[in-house]
């Protein structure tokens, strides 16, 4: 829409709201009380019918859609959270009323009371008997056959999103569902929701770059939590034998398809359960949840046919890289060998990275596209999982899990590390392979973490599931975007 036109518009829309209040209607009324939704109408109507009783009268309210007169009848759309309903507005019916529907633009909030009828089209509709405007739209919403063509603006104006598309309401619904039913499910087994702290003054328990903040009255540098884990582990020390959040965390990274800055996150921690109990209880939560809030166990992403009920594959890491990448990790000990062998697979690997960054790309270029079906990726070389238990088998390899669908990683467990000396030891040996890998993403060393880990943990059985990547997968998005309300963007101006 062009400046000009804008400008124009804007005006014919303030001029109508003056109009209003001359005429001694206020525009912006301070409370209207609704009856009914629209599809609460709807559905009054359809039980009244089947009942063969009395039109059912209805108060509603929303935004106006469409308009369109036809004599001294108007046909109108309002649209709502629940959905939309026509209006059937006669002149005869609402008398001096009629004349509002002169000030009236696509875009304002009305509301209308009548008995609700069916048109000869068979649609449900409100006879309107008392018009009121409750809020005047100062600019028109998107066209309605155009939309919002420019994507960042989509996501930078969600508001003007979801006037536009009804798409959006349902996904973001379903979202909702999802993380209900998963505190349902976890809330049945004993476990017990918590809160930790997002401002933290050690960003450890994941390898990943904090963002920075300062604290001006105790004059301390903090970090947003990248996150859960440590904390919660420290209420299982304190004899919390079952305990979850979900919460947001904050990673300074990139943005693409299934990264965000901020996500949500769940975070389970059991007591005397290993990563074997939690892979059970994965492949029990994630179909539970989607027949509860969708209403089935398959699901289409992408083109491709999800199967979510159990069992799920599993796999080694170290047989999945032999079996995808052609690659034999306990032949290539050392970074500088792994990398040499995977420059001749064509996979870019300096040797200023070190082989559990190694390790993590030949998984992510061969392993992860291969994993559409529910799949458990298990056992992970220590030097990948600093927080885990070694396996007892093979110390080289630690008690871990991933959890991919679609090629896409949503979940991520340990047999969690309740050796403090061990502990301590894998800290130190990550902050030495910082410095040598300067700019790696690699854990960090949390003393207060160590001291209460000295106090005792039981066996524990930890789990991570990315909530954005399991709506993206049971929703069927293929960008993380589109399942947070507000994700972030670029800024208006830049290019």
């Amino acid at each position: 829409m062009s400046t000009q036109r804008g400008d124009k518009l804007l005006r014919s829309r303030r001029t109508k709201r003056d109009r209003l209040v001359e005429q001694g209607i206020d525009p912006y009324p301070p409370r209207f009380r609704r009856t009914h939704t629209t599809s609460e109408a709807a559905a009054a109507l359809a039980a009244s019918e089947a009942a063969a009783g009395e039109a059912p009268f209805a108060v509603v309210a929303g935004r106006l859609s469409r308009m369109r007169g036809m004599g001294k009848v108007t046909f109108a759309d309002i649209g709502d959270q629940d959905g939309r309903l026509q209006l059937f507005v006669r002149k005869d019916a609402v008398g001096d009323g009629y004349a509002l529907l002169d000030e009236i633009d696509l875009g304002d909030f009305v509301g209308a009371s009548g008995t609700m009828m069916r048109t000869k089209t068979g649609e449900p509709s409100l006879a309107v008997t008392e018009l009121t405007m409750l809020a005047k739209a100062m600019r028109p919403p998107p066209e309605k056959f155009h939309g919002l063509r420019d994507i960042e603006q989509r996501y930078r104006q969600r508001y003007l999103d979801l006037i536009s598309s009804r798409e959006v309401h349902e996904t973001m619904r379903a979202r909702s569902r999802i993380v209900s039913a998963i505190r349902r499910f976890l809330d049945g087994r004993g476990f017990l929701e918590v809160d930790t702290p997002v401002l933290v003054p050690v960003p450890a328990g994941a390898m990943a770059q904090p963002f920075v903040t300062q604290h001006l009255a105790l004059d301390r540098q903090l970090y947003l939590r990248i996150a859960t884990e440590l904390y919660l582990k420290r209420l299982i020390v304190g004899g919390m034998d079952k305990v979850y959040e979900i919460g947001r965390v904050f990673r300074n990274e990139g943005v693409d398809a299934d990264h965000n800055p901020e996500f949500t996150l769940l975070e389970s921690y059991e007591a005397y359960a290993d990563y074997n109990d939690v892979m059970a209880m994965v492949e029990t939560l994630v179909p539970q949840v989607a027949q509860e809030a969708l209403g089935a166990t398959t699901v289409s992403f992408e083109g491709q046919e999800i199967r979510l009920a159990a069992p799920w594959l599993r796999i080694s890491l170290h047989d999945a890289v032999k079996e995808y990448a052609d690659v034999e990790l306990d032949d290539y000990p050392t970074a500088e060998s792994l990398a040499a062998r995977m420059r001749e697979a064509d996979v870019p690997a300096p040797y200023a990275e070190s082989r559990g960054r190694l390790i993590d790309k030949l998984v992510g270029t061969f392993v992860e596209p291969k994993l559409v079906q529910p799949s458990f990726l298990v056992d992970y070389p220590v030097e990948m999982s600093p927080l885990a238990k070694s396996s007892p088998a093979d110390p080289r390899y630690a008690e871990r899990f991933e959890a991919f669908a679609a090629g896409m990683e949503i979940a991520n467990s340990f047999t969690e590390l309740n050796d403090p000396d061990v502990q301590r030891q894998r800290f130190e040996e990550q902050e030495a392979l910082r410095k040598r890998y300067q700019g790696e993403e690699l854990d960090r060393m949390d003393e207060d973490f160590l001291i209460a880990l000295e106090h005792g943990m039981p066996p524990t059985g930890g789990l991570g599931i990315g909530i954005d990547r399991l709506v993206m997968l049971l929703t069927g998005q293929s960008t993380i975007r589109d399942v947070l309300l507000f994700p972030q963007v670029r800024s208006a101006g830049d290019a």
